[in-house]
C-alpha cells in the first residue's frame, strides 16, 4: 500500500491559504511515478494552532473541509487520512480527524479524546465523548489518534485490539518534546505489532516551535522514514501490511496477554 504523508508549514489563521497548499500538493504528489493509495495530512491544518480565534475560524459540522477532502479524493481516486480540523457543534469547538475514502465517502471521524493542558487546550476545546475505533480502507483496518493521544497507551491497545493494523497519528507536536514524539511512535509500533505512520507540521506560532520529524515505523519499531524538523517534505513509502500479521505470529503478544489479570 503506497503513502504519502505530507508536512507542511501552516499559514496560521488563514483556512483558505491552507486549503490552497494542501490541494498544490495533492495535485503534485499523485503525479509521483507510483501513485499513492492513501494520502495523510496533519493536525489542525486548516487553521493552524489559532486556538483563540477559534470561535471565529472553526466551522460548523465539518461544512467546508469535508466536501474539500470528498472532491480531492474523488478526482484523484485516492484515500485521504484527513488529518484533523477545528469543528463547531452541539455548543462546543472539537479538534475532529476525518478520513475520506477514494470514492468520496466519509468513511469515520473521530474527536480529539485528550487534550493538551500544556498548550491550555482545554480552555478552547471540548474533549471527544467516544473512544476512536478502527476503520478500513481497501479491506485494511487501521486506527487515527491526534498528538497528545499517543501518549496514552490505552487508547493505541484498544485500536490494536480490534485489528488496526496501521495507526496514523496526525499532530502539531511541539519541538520541545521530540524525544517523547520519536520514541512514544516507536513504543507504540512494538507493544501494538502494527506500522505507525505520522503527520505534523513544521514552522513557529506564538512563541510553539513544530518539531516537524513526520515518521513511518514499523511492527519491529524500525524506523523506515523520517522527515526533518524544519522544512516541508513529502514522505513516500510503501507498506507491506503482510508483515503486521508475521511479526504477531512470531511475538504472539496478543495471545499471551493476561485479560485475567489486567
Amino acid at each position: 500500500m503506497n503513502y504519502a504523508i505530507c508536512q507542511i508549514a501552516l499559514v496560521p489563521g488563514n483556512p483558505q491559504a491552507n486549503y490552497s497548499k494542501v490541494e498544490q500538493w495533492v495535485h503534485a504528489v499523485m503525479e509521483t511515478e507510483e501513485k499513492p493509495d492513501i494520502l495523510v495530512l496533519p493536525e489542525m491544518w486548516t487553521t493552524g494552532y489559532t486556538l483563540p480565534d477559534l470561535p471565529q475560524l472553526a466551522e460548523h459540522h465539518l461544512e467546508t473541509t469535508l466536501p474539500f477532502l470528498q472532491r480531492l479524493a474523488k478526482q484523484h481516486s485516492v484515500h485521504l487520512i484527513g488529518g484533523s480540523v477545528a469543528n463547531q457543534r452541539d455548543g462546543g469547538i472539537y479538534n475532529t480527524a476525518l478520513v475520506v475514502n477514494k470514492k468520496g465517502e466519509l468513511v469515520y471521524e473521530y474527536d480529539k479524546a485528550h487534550l493538551v493542558p500544556m498548550l491550555n487546550e482545554p480552555a478552547y476545546l471540548t474533549e471527544g465523548r467516544s473512544i476512536g475505533h478502527v476503520f478500513e480502507l481497501d479491506g485494511i483496518k487501521m486506527g487515527v489518534m491526534i498528538c497528545y493521544d499517543l501518549r496514552f497507551p490505552e487508547l493505541a491497545r484498544s485500536l490494536a485490539l480490534e485489528g488496526a493494523q496501521v495507526l496514523h497519528i496526525v499532530a502539531e507536536w511541539p519541538e520541545a518534546r521530540t524525544t517523547h514524539w520519536q520514541a512514544l511512535q516507536v513504543a507504540r509500533a512494538i507493544e501494538n505489532q502494527c506500522y505507525v505512520v505520522s503527520s505534523n507540521v513544521i514552522g513557529t506560532y506564538d512563541g510553539v516551535e513544530f518539531a516537524g520529524s513526520s515518521m513511518v515505523i514499523d511492527p519491529w519499531g524500525d524506523i523506515l522514514a523520517q522527515a526533518g524538523k524544519d522544512k516541508e517534505e513529502t514522505l513516500l513509502i510503501s507498506l507491506e501490511l503482510n508483515q503486521v500479521p508475521k511479526v504477531r505470529k512470531d511475538v504472539p503478544v496478543f495471545s499471551s496477554r493476561r485479560s485475567d489479570l489486567y
